[in-house]
């Protein structure tokens, strides 16, 4: 008995903790809160901590879409299953690096044996240009490269890397007039970035993408209170489109891509996040796949000591 009431204790001691209303301290220009999202990367600077679990089925190389979707050649189409990590850490108030892993079980659709694995490292760079406050705005330039030659083949991990530089933005509409005061919750965010295999042979790509959010947490506190209660008032209903395009004189014009509709709910110290993965055309699959993510807010939990800038 005692056990379980300490037990309770805890458990009851962490959700109070997540409960609390989000600091100013990550995630924002001006009142605008941007999440971090799932499958596009945010455009924000920041100590941070992510775990995302994912399922798809990954179409065949012969329909057009194993390759774009980087497996193994020859590929009979696979059943993918991934556990991603990444930590973020700022060097600078503006700049920052990350470093992340990604494990995976892979079964091919005609066999029943399943392969596991990590993929290649991912090192990225991040470097924030421009806040604005008023207009709810960001624009930030990164670097990313999937280190070759780290993960194992066995899941299709690439022998070569690819280097990708990167633009990220972010547009909050709460600038919008009064008349239009129920999109103000409104936001995008967005990414542009080529990637470049270091093997000639490989074709290079171009990573773009977007999200449309819908903050209800912005609609209560910022626009008017419309009575929404727990857990609803921290929620944000969002759609990430994350698409890939192929550059080079063979494939010029090929892409592939999905539509992730979900939501995530915020606290202070983290948020938490569901997505479906809807194929985008018949070259992504025709399968639908799921995303669910833990994002810990490292600034916001350790704001004197690891969440600072090393330098300031």
């Amino acid at each position: 008995m005692k056990h379980k009431l300490i037990g309770s204790c805890i458990v009851a001691a962490l959700i109070q903790a997540l409960c609390v209303a989000p600091s100013h301290a990550h995630g924002f220009v001006g009142k605008r809160f941007f999440p971090a999202t799932i499958a596009i990367d945010d455009p924000f600077v920041a100590d941070e901590l992510s775990f995302v679990a994912g399922h798809r089925k990954l179409p065949p190389e012969d329909n057009g879409g194993g390759d774009e979707a980087g497996l193994p050649a020859g590929n009979p189409g696979i059943h993918a299953t991934t556990f991603s990590t990444e930590l973020s850490k700022r060097i600078t108030p503006d700049f920052g690096i990350s470093l992340s892993a990604t494990y995976q079980r892979v079964r091919p659709s005609d066999e029943t044996t399943a392969q596991h694995g990590f993929d290649n490292l991912g090192l990225g760079f991040k470097y924030q240009l421009i806040k604005n406050a008023e207009h709810e705005g960001i624009l930030s330039l990164g670097l990313d490269a999937d280190l070759g030659g780290t993960g194992s083949s066995r899941v299709g991990a690439e022998s070569f890397s690819t280097i990708s530089p990167a633009l990220f933005y972010g547009k909050g509409f709460g600038d919008l007039p009064e008349g239009a005061k129920y999109l103000r919750p409104l936001a995008i965010t967005g990414i542009l970035s080529p990637e470049l295999p270091t093997r000639r042979s490989e074709p290079d790509r171009l990573n773009w993408g977007f999200t449309v959010q819908y903050s209800l947490q912005y609609l209560q506190s910022t626009v008017k209170d419309v009575g929404l209660g727990a857990p609803f008032d921290r929620m944000i209903a969002l759609i990430e489109v994350p698409v890939k395009t192929c550059l080079n004189q063979d494939c010029a014009g090929q892409t592939t891509g999905t539509v992730n509709p979900g939501f995530m709910w915020v606290g202070k110290y983290a948020q938490v996040g569901v997505e479906a993965v809807i194929p985008l055309n018949q070259r992504s699959g025709r399968d639908i796949g799921g995303l669910i993510q833990l994002h810990l807010f490292l600034d916001d939990m350790f704001p004197k000591s690891f969440g600072q800038p090393l330098f300031h």
